[in-house]
């Protein structure tokens, strides 16, 4: 019995000491959201905070925003947390931008975290305020601009945000000459786009879905692969003759470096059951996200195929934060 007794005793040491980096039962699952209160991220966090909680069996989740420098400052407290399934954070295109736009960040994206997936994605639209460019499709746009080079400007929710290598990526595309104006944020960028400020810009489909109702502004094209569900009749940017434009906003699940492999399939898993909760559906669905979680071996080969592809962009359009 002794003998028993101290095998047993031997083996609870050494599955608590394997387990010490682990979750502990009752401990809230921490997610950092490197943005705003109000942001689409945070928003979609928010949607999916009560499924994600039953998914994981009933683990509080606790939601921290944590924004600042384009995400860094949210980023830079996720890659510090222990890997033991506590802390993880929800991250969106600006993980993948940064290290082109500042010369030096506090951590490695690549190498300082653990990919978990890339959940899903929120279309973009390239949008003009009608009074200003009378244009209802890019061929009009793409002419007016041309007629007037270096006379008409665009709008981005600032320096280096995805929306500005948006906005980018089809002025390349298109070669023309146009004016950036970057805003603090998406609310200036639309305030001053409806007020015939600035003549175009590229935003994303749910903050500008009423306006383009109303007719304040109008959209030219999808600036997606693929066309927007709920926006059948509208062309992407790369059907009306530019195919090399082709983006949109992402929102994906990283953890710290060296998260155990145990962890990280609880956590994917969790957040695929939650993100197929049908009230969460609901609400993506008049989002307009588009759900389709991938494995984190998908997640890191995106996460890398992304800096490079905006690595090249930001080298052409001289962009820089620092």
């Amino acid at each position: 019995m002794h003998r028993r007794a101290a095998l047993a005793l031997a083996g609870a040491l050494l599955t608590l000491a394997s387990g010490a980096a682990r979750a502990q039962p009752g401990t809230p699952l921490r997610i950092i959201l490197p943005v705003s209160a109000g942001s689409g991220v945070d928003t979609i966090m928010r949607a999916a905070q009560n499924d994600l909680s039953k998914a994981l069996g009933g683990q509080a989740v606790v939601l921290e925003n944590l924004p600042g420098a384009g995400g860094i400052t949210g980023t830079a407290a996720l890659v510090k947390a222990a890997p033991d399934g506590n802390t993880i954070a929800v991250v969106s295109n600006n993980h993948a931008v940064n290290p082109s736009v500042f010369t030096k960040l506090p951590y490695d994206s690549l190498k300082d975290i653990t990919p978990i997936s890339v959940i899903g994605s929120t279309p973009f639209v390239l949008v003009v305020n009608p009074t200003r460019l009378p244009a209802r499709n890019v061929k009009e746009l793409v002419a007016l601009l041309k007629a007037k080079p270096g006379g008409y400007n665009y709008a981005s929710s600032g320096n280096g945000t995805i929306i500005h290598l948006a906005g980018e990526m089809f002025v390349q595309a298109a070669g023309v000459d146009v004016k950036h104006i970057p805003y603090k944020g998406v609310g200036p960028q639309l305030a001053d786009l409806i007020g015939g400020q600035v003549d175009f810009g590229v935003v994303a489909l749910p903050a500008v879905q009423g306006h383009l109702k109303s007719g304040a502004l109008r959209a030219v094209g999808a600036m997606g692969a693929s066309r927007i569900a709920s926006l059948p009749e509208l062309p992407t940017v790369g059907e009306q003759g530019y195919p090399d434009v082709d983006v949109g906003g992402w929102f994906a699940v990283i953890g710290p470096a060296r998260l155990p492999a145990d962890q990280v399939k609880r956590i994917h898993d969790g957040f695929v059951a939650a993100f197929a909760a049908p009230d969460v559906k609901a609400v993506m669905a008049r989002q307009e996200n588009v759900i389709a979680p991938t494995s984190p071996e998908e997640a890191a080969r995106f996460f890398a195929s992304e800096e490079d592809r905006y690595a090249k962009l930001v080298k052409k359009a001289n962009v820089h934060l620092d």
